[in-house]
């Protein structure tokens, strides 16, 4: 037979003492004490689609200056990665030549027009044919061509900045023979970068004017540089099926150069949407739940609810149902709590501020 074994009283007691709830979690009263949370409140946010990809910066302007003649440089006025203005002198070469036939096509030119008016005051009066008339117009009419021309000459043979913007370096020195074709430096207007990067065409509605870009580069840290798109390129390519995409970036401090290579993120289809911290969502199967604070009871308990999610970013998600702005749901706390627990809420927090500075703002004596 088997033997029964008698447990007394006094440790049935102690046995039953180890399964209730511990004291630590009662009230004064016998009930369950509320669990302390952080909690963030419902709110509207601005919200992009954002696109990926990598470009590389031009200058607004860029020309390579180079001779149109072969000449002796005579003067240069500027130094490498120097500012100049637009119609500053870059480059002079000799003219001692050319000089010297203005001076002498400027007084046949003078002297052709003085016949011209002569014969033209005798013809009113009809003391002159009219084929003089004629003739001395063509007289004068190539002469003042003959004079633009070796004007021209002289003009090629001083070079001046075409718009406002910095010098590379310097190619050539004073005395030097140039040939015609030959790189004498290299001028870029910075004051606007353009960049250029390929898009994929599925994503052709999102590119258009006016969308806001973000760029960064590797040499600038975490440093951000914001500009707009200005034109999509109106083919797409065969092979890539890709399209060359352009936007603008102002560069007053002219820290950009021409040929950074940059990451681009395209900041499409702007909306304002509700959001909420990151933390508070919960995967529930296929979705995602949310703890919803209910005010309406004392002490405050806390409701699951399931959630649609849109796009994410840094600490914060994008809400598309499920949640109104106002309403505060649990963002830290919500491992140790289930559906209908009550709560205590320690603090109200943003998708940007750490847990460690709002229980310190918390612990700050009030003035």
């Amino acid at each position: 037979m088997m033997q029964t074994t008698n447990i007394p009283v006094a440790a049935l007691a102690i046995l039953t003492s180890l399964v209730v709830v511990p004291p630590n979690l009662l009230a004064a009263d016998g009930r369950t004490s509320p669990q302390t949370v952080v909690a963030a409140e419902v709110k509207h946010s601005t919200f992009f689609d954002r696109i990926e990809a990598l470009g590389t910066l031009k200058a607004n302007e860029s020309v390579e200056i180079k001779a149109n003649v072969a000449e002796q440089v005579t003067a240069i006025g500027f130094d490498d990665g120097q500012r100049v203005k637009k119609g500053d002198l870059l480059l002079e070469m000799l003219a001692v030549e050319e000089e010297a036939l203005i001076v002498e096509a400027k007084s046949t030119a003078n002297e052709a027009r003085q016949q011209f008016e002569r014969v033209q005051q005798l013809a009113k009066s009809g003391a002159s044919a009219v084929a003089s008339l004629d003739e001395s117009r063509r007289i004068h009419e190539t002469a003042k061509a003959r004079l633009g021309a070796i004007e021209s000459r002289l003009t090629d043979l001083r070079i001046v900045a075409p718009f406002d913007g910095i010098v590379g370096l310097r190619n050539i020195s004073v005395g030097a023979l140039l040939q015609a074709g030959d790189l004498i430096t290299t001028l870029d207007d910075d004051s606007i970068m353009k960049l250029d990067f390929s898009v994929p065409s599925t994503f052709l509605s999102a590119v258009r004017p006016g969308v806001p870009i973000k760029a960064q580069a590797r040499g600038f840290g975490s440093e951000a540089f914001w500009g707009n798109i200005t034109s999509v390129d109106s083919r797409v390519d065969p092979v890539t099926r890709s399209v060359l995409v352009r936007a603008e970036i102002p560069n007053p401090d002219q820290k950009l150069v021409p040929g950074l290579l940059m990451t681009v993120e395209i900041l499409s289809n702007e909306r304002t949407s509700i959001a909420i911290p990151e933390d508070a969502l919960m995967p529930k199967g296929d979705g995602n739940s949310v703890f919803v604070v209910d005010e309406s009871k004392t002490p405050p308990v806390v409701q699951s609810r399931s959630v649609e999610i849109g796009a994410r970013r840094t600490g914060e998600v994008e809400i598309l149902s499920g949640l109104a702005p106002g309403e505060k749901v649990v963002t830290r706390g919500g491992m140790a709590i289930t559906e209908g627990s009550a709560i205590t809420v320690s603090a109200l927090a943003d998708s940007d501020t750490k847990l460690s500075e709002m229980l310190n703002e918390k612990s700050k004596p009030q003035q």
